[in-house]
């Protein structure tokens, strides 16, 4: 079983978004009961709140199922609840490491350290406003991070 969970700042856009993506991914591939994919959030501004309704709109028109995603905060217990911990962007990079502490196994990346642009943030469509940049973005990270898993 592997576990995989994303996190951006508020649990609302990107790392739902992310989360929705790689489960419809898995599905497709018929793998999906060998995975664990969930998302959480580094503050606690959004906590309870639903998908942002530019994600929600966004994942209908590509067909891809979000259920009634309810924003959670990243415990520090899911360090060793999950096997990959994948981040949107530096901030949330460090924001993790203060909830969960030193990344001593080397589970925390960021989701574009699986393409060929390694080190680049997945932009908040919060402030962008651009649902389907994000999402292409996020599209060409869990492509990457289902290869990686697969080898």
């Amino acid at each position: 079983m592997i576990k995989v969970m994303f996190v951006c700042h508020g649990n609302i856009c990107r790392s739902p978004m992310a989360e929705f993506v790689l489960k419809h991914m898995v599905k497709e591939r018929g793998i999906d009961k060998d995975f664990i994919i969930n998302s959480s959030a580094t503050s606690f501004e959004e906590i309870g709140n639903g998908i942002h309704r530019g994600t929600k709109k966004k994942l209908y028109e590509e067909g891809i199922y979000c259920g009634k995603h309810r924003a959670v905060r990243l415990e520090k217990s899911d360090y060793d609840a999950y096997d990959l911990i994948i981040a949107m962007d530096s901030n949330n990079l460090r924001n993790i490491e203060k909830i969960t502490g030193i990344d001593k196994d080397k589970k925390v990346h960021l989701l574009l350290d699986f393409t060929d642009r390694k080190g680049e943030s997945i932009a908040d469509p919060w402030y962008t406003g651009n649902f389907n940049k994000t999402y292409e973005d996020i599209c060409e990270g869990c492509r990457g991070l289902l290869n990686e898993i697969c080898k």
